[in-house]
């Protein structure tokens, strides 16, 4: 599941289609998963749009508050409302999610992103993925 879009494209704009992609077999019986149990991201995806998207999916929302959301929240007092639950202790396992973009960065086509086609630069993530998967395969006991 890679869902390709412009280089300067909000990463967070596109949180519903990435949702919508989902879809994990099951080992053996049973319907494939196609939805996570939680999203841990940092706070890009911090607006209430994508926490509503979440919410309405019911899937638990790991996402910081960003400090200006924080300071706008507090100056209208008692109108502010309460601050989103933030569980500290899941969000600390989203940097698996960052060494695997730091590893694909290692790739010099995909850090700077030589490909003109989208489905080309696609199949670079995709295999740069599976050759990753491969290797961590051989360290496992």
């Amino acid at each position: 599941m890679n869902i390709v879009t412009g280089g300067q494209r909000n990463d967070g704009a596109m949180l519903a289609e990435v949702l919508a992609d989902i879809y994990v077999p099951r080992i053996g019986a049973g319907r494939p998963r196609t939805r996570p149990d939680a999203v841990l991201a940092d706070k890009a995806y911090a607006t209430g749009v994508n926490r509503t998207i979440l919410r309405g999916k019911q899937i638990a929302v790991v996402i910081p508050e960003k400090s200006t959301q924080v300071n706008s929240r507090k100056k209208r007092g008692r109108n502010g409302g309460r601050p989103p639950s933030f569980d500290a202790e899941r969000y600390k396992d989203r940097n698996v999610v960052e060494r695997s973009f730091a590893w694909s960065k290692q790739w010099r086509g995909l850090a700077t992103r030589y490909d003109k086609l989208a489905i080309t630069y696609r199949a670079g993530v995709t295999l740069n993925a599976i050759l990753n998967w491969l290797q961590h395969l051989g360290d496992t006991p």
